[in-house]
């Protein structure tokens, strides 16, 4: 590696912390390689937001059939990537407890059964139920609802547990394996540096910071949500189309007479509205499913209004809790609204800039898609990767990769 710096040396430079980031950061550490994770508020974006349901199933829809296999293959992964914690599942809050599907009125049934042919079209497990016996899985369920499924292989964790975990996991493998530098770095990437500096499609050699100090990295993987397209040193004519999605959340606590108040995480349709409620080991709920493209960062009333009212449209006895936070974050979109995954094109030389992986994108799917973005990236740093995941290139909304897609 060529290049001098005021700053560390390491195998792999991960610009980003959030979920995604960190699980990257992991494997790579995991892999043998000495790692800095970057950022200067670890964990704080839509990670600290994001109620973590592993739906790979109930949240297929319609337009996005090409991220199904993606998806299933990195729920699979969930056990063992857990596992490489050295933790027991609940300290992650990593739960196998299955997912109700219920509508209520009538055009919400007639939604979710289009929705399962869509499901068992591709092989899925979408199992139909009597309201009778999806309340006798979630008694406090509403008796007006209309139709009821359920998928057993969608599951759960807990995003900031399991962000917490992945970085003091880290900092323990840096101290046993005798790094250096422990890898948290706490502030921002200005610049990716390049082998040669006027040159933006030579090897990326590391990272730039705040401070003005240096990363030195034989490998530096871009996975700082949206801001990934204000970085400077990317290179000329990649385009990164990355739009933010607001969300809220609610957190609720539950009294202890109601406890427990649900096992399984409850996704619904309410007069064409969708909500979800996930239950915490710890005695909280998570409620969802608001989407806006437009506003700040601070949730309107009304939407706060509509999650509670469509909750308890499914759950009535949601009226019974306590409201302890309201949370909202903007999470990066896509035009197809599949992650941006992967090497960069040099372009008209026709080979992929060294030392460069960008790893954003992943819209409502990040806490999901962690173990197979952090395998797939691994795998890159040897060779090219698996061929099945090159759809999701982060080039591909770039003119040269138009044009060269135009004359293939």
């Amino acid at each position: 590696m060529s290049g001098t710096t005021d700053g560390r040396t390491v195998d792999v430079a991960v610009i980003g912390a959030g979920i995604v980031g960190l699980g990257i950061a992991w494997a790579a550490a995991l892999s043998g390689r000495t790692v800095a994770v970057i950022d200067a508020a670890p964990a704080r974006g839509a990670t600290f937001a994001a109620a973590g349901m592993l739906a790979a199933v109930s949240e297929l829809l319609f337009p996005e059939e090409d991220l199904l296999e993606l998806t299933l293959t990195s729920a699979a992964l969930y056990p063992s990537f857990v596992e490489s914690l050295v933790v027991d599942a609940a300290t992650v809050g990593y739960r196998e407890t299955g997912t109700l599907v219920v509508g209520v009125d009538a055009a919400d049934r007639h939604t979710l059964a289009d929705l399962r042919g869509l499901q068992v079209a591709h092989g899925l497990n979408a199992s139909p139920l009597l309201v009778r016996e999806a309340r006798e899985i979630e008694p406090l369920l509403s008796a007006h609802i209309s139709a009821a499924y359920r998928v057993a292989q969608d599951h759960q964790v807990d995003p900031r547990l399991l962000a917490a975990r992945l970085q003091s996991a880290l900092a323990k493998l840096a101290r046993r394996s005798g790094w250096v530098h422990q890898p948290a770095i706490r502030q921002n990437a200005v610049r990716l540096l390049h082998e040669k500096p006027s040159d933006s499609h030579s090897r990326v050699t590391g990272v730039a910071l705040h401070d003005g100090s240096t990363v030195a990295a034989n490998e530096v993987v871009v996975a700082n949500g949206l801001a990934a397209g204000a970085l400077g040193g990317l290179p000329g004519g990649l385009e990164l189309p990355l739009r933010p999605v607001l969300g809220d959340i609610l957190r609720l606590r539950i009294p202890s007479p109601l406890q427990p108040f649900l096992t399984e995480t409850i996704r619904g349709l309410v007069r064409g509205n969708s909500v979800y409620l996930v239950p915490r080991s710890d005695g909280t709920l998570v409620l969802g499913a608001t989407q806006r493209e437009h506003g700040t960062d601070v949730a309107p009333i009304g939407g706060v209004y509509q999650l509670l009212r469509d909750a308890q449209a499914l759950v009535p006895a949601i009226a019974e809790l306590e409201l302890l936070e309201v949370t909202t974050r903007a999470r990066p979109g896509t035009p197809d609204n599949a992650p941006l995954l992967g090497r960069v094109s040099s372009g008209a030389r026709g080979s992929d800039i060294p030392g460069l992986i960008i790893a954003t994108g992943f819209f409502r799917h990040g806490v999901l898609l962690t173990p197979i973005a952090a395998q797939i990236c691994v795998e890159m740093f040897d060779n090219p990767g698996d061929p099945r995941w090159h759809r999701f290139r982060p080039d591909r909304f770039s003119p040269h990769s138009l044009k060269e897609h135009t004359r293939a």
